[in-house]
């Protein structure tokens, strides 16, 4: 069959937006609303999978997940002619989890890096959650039929456990999936990583060689997207430099990690080339540079932390986009558990 044309993409709620968020992330979620058919996801579910000091408890979980919807609506995503919800809403998510959970092998489940990462030394005292994760990311996705996921190369791993979970599914259920009407025996298709571009790699104006976080103990080693146009700028004046000028090719930024991610800050909001921003700026003192940074930065950062802030401060309305966006994702889950239940053999009412 031919599938619809879907992109599914997820966030976890864990608050602190930063400039390396918006630039790796939901700056390409507001271009793809342009060509393609969204589902934007606040994956709630995910964010319970490690230790509650992790996600902060319950109030902390309901704020960071009206923030990160926030900065959807505030950066540009249209909740009207795409879908914004958050996971936990949709009981389907948790219900093709369960399935998923007899199809993949435990052997698929032991590879995934990620867990290895997250679960340090102490495996043991994992939560179930975090291990069944790549799951649950597959049942996100596959519960809207999706074609198409922006990964990115920490998740690339997970959506290939998806493929791998939709073609085990098509076939140890393909006489029934046949049988229900699917000539080509295929329920689910094999989602596509969605190529965007380069994402912009933001790191630590503390550290060069870091990426920028939200852990991070200094405040001053990100730009919060909630942070108003003075302290943007003073951030960025504080951010740590060399003593040499601007280079004039994008070579002499090679060994200077520092330099590298100012100008590649500089070129992603200004939506240039680093050779652009080195033709422009080279030779020049980094002071000059940082208040040229400080303009684009806050011409493109303050009018979206503004926003924020007003959705923020009427929960109501954001929790309103969410329950709009859920009776929209719904439509489409519901749809997909009904035909995945008569497949397995769930007897349901009718």
């Amino acid at each position: 069959m031919a599938f619809v044309e879907r992109v599914f993409s997820g966030v976890q709620p864990t608050g602190n937006l930063h400039l390396g968020n918006y630039l790796g992330a939901i700056v390409n979620f507001v271009k793809m609303q342009q060509t393609h058919n969204c589902i934007y996801c606040v994956v709630d579910m995910h964010a319970i999978t490690q230790g509650v000091e992790v996600w902060g408890g319950p109030a902390e979980l309901a704020r960071n997940t009206r923030e990160v919807t926030a900065a959807f609506i505030a950066a540009g995503i249209d909740a009207k002619k795409h879908i914004v919800f958050n996971q936990s809403q949709i009981a389907g998510h948790a219900e093709l989890t369960w399935i998923f959970n007899c199809v993949a092998r435990i052997g698929w489940l032991n590879r995934m890096t990620q867990f290895k990462e997250k679960a340090g030394k102490d495996r043991e005292n994992a939560s179930v959650g975090l291990y069944d994760y790549p799951v649950l990311m597959a049942a996100d996705i596959l519960l809207y039929r999706a074609t198409h996921v922006p990964v990115g190369e920490d998740q690339k791993q997970h959506l290939e456990l998806s493929r791998d979970i939709a073609q085990k599914f098509n076939n140890d259920f393909g006489d029934s999936i046949r049988g229900h009407g699917f000539a080509d025996g295929l329920l689910f298709p094999q989602p596509e990583p969605l190529i965007t571009g380069p994402a912009t790699r933001v790191m630590s104006l503390r550290d060069g060689t870091k990426k920028m976080s939200k852990s991070d103990a200094s405040d001053n080693s990100r730009i919060n997207l909630t942070d108003d146009a003075d302290t943007i700028a003073q951030k960025i004046r504080k951010a740590k430099t060399d003593p040499e000028p601007l280079p004039s090719e994008e070579k002499g930024l090679e060994t200077r990690p520092e330099a590298d991610n100012l100008v590649g800050i500089y070129a992603a909001l200004a939506g240039v080339s680093k050779q652009e921003v080195l033709t422009q700026f080279g030779g020049g003192q980094f002071s000059s540079f940082k208040n040229a940074l400080v303009e684009v930065c806050v011409a493109k950062l303050a009018p979206i932390a503004s926003e924020m802030k007003k959705l923020v401060a009427d929960p109501g309305h954001v929790d309103s986009i969410l329950a709009d966006g859920a009776n929209r994702a719904r439509g489409i889950a519901d749809e997909t558990m009904r035909i995945t239940k008569d497949i397995v053999g769930f007897i349901r009412p009718r």
